[in-house]
């Protein structure tokens, strides 16, 4: 289980993420990704629609996504928010799927955050 911190509540804070943050697509999911201050926890939010599947279906996928991030926080990812949105691909994935996609979406995060503007840019 997140924690309180760890977790997004507001319905504003997931528009503006979904809206304003990086996408990230894969198989079976789509990372939203927005930088928060220096010092922050990270902070996640789910979205697994009805398409997903019945409701014992679209709970196991949302206790699989909060469970890899979970293991992100434990690897000391901060200063960042998260909204996951399962696909309907979701539902039928294995549990490393979901766990190689989510964690490879918040590494490509981590890693153009540490890489210089130059870089990223081609210059």
């Amino acid at each position: 289980m997140l924690a309180k911190a760890n977790r997004i509540t507001s319905a504003d804070d997931y528009r503006v993420i979904v809206r304003r943050g990086a996408k990230v697509a894969g198989a079976h999911t789509v990372s939203y990704l927005r930088s928060r201050e220096s010092g922050t926890d990270a902070r996640f939010g789910f979205i697994v629609s009805k398409k997903v599947g019945s409701a014992v279906r679209r709970n196991l996928v949302r206790r699989r996504l909060k469970a890899v991030c979970h293991e992100a926080l434990r690897d000391g990812i901060a200063d960042v928010d998260v909204v996951v949105r399962a696909l309907p691909s979701a539902a039928l994935a294995d549990w490393t799927e979901i766990r190689a996609e989510v964690l490879g979406a918040l590494h490509r995060r981590r890693s153009r955050a540490s890489t210089p503007a130059a870089q990223v840019k081609g210059e």
